[in-house]
């Protein structure tokens, strides 16, 4: 019996030993990880300074017609008598601080006017 002492010794000190060298490699993986990350956001910094994104090109490439209107011109064509409330409910996929400053954009640049609490579009010279 006391030879199987030593044994599960052995063993558990040989298991120890495993765990710590892959906790080891585990680790300087971990640190090369995130030297590799800190790099790519540095570069993808520099990169969205520098030039235009990849997405933005591909957007622009896919044609004038496929555009999607911005939420300015969206709030714009919708000033037809609503009021803020009905704007905001118009605009569900937006945030409501964000509508009401393209409102505010709008009514400051004389392209929207406010009217017993309704919106209107001001016609342009154009139409």
């Amino acid at each position: 019996m006391p030879t199987a002492i030593p044994t599960i010794l052995d063993q558990i000190s040989a298991e120890k030993t495993k765990i710590s060298e892959r906790l080891a490699r585990l680790d300087a993986d971990r640190e090369k990880t995130a030297t590799q990350l800190t790099d790519l956001e540095t570069a993808e910094r520099v990169l969205t300074r520098v030039s235009t994104t990849p997405r933005a090109t591909a957007a622009k490439s896919a044609g004038a017609g496929a555009r999607t209107p911005s939420l300015g011109e969206r709030v714009l064509a919708l000033a037809s008598g609503k009021t803020r409330r009905e704007l905001y409910a118009a605009c569900p996929g937006d945030r409501p601080n964000h509508v009401g400053i393209a409102v505010q954009r709008h009514i400051r640049a004389g392209r929207i006017q406010e009217r017993e609490g309704k919106l209107y579009a001001v016609p342009t010279a154009a139409e």
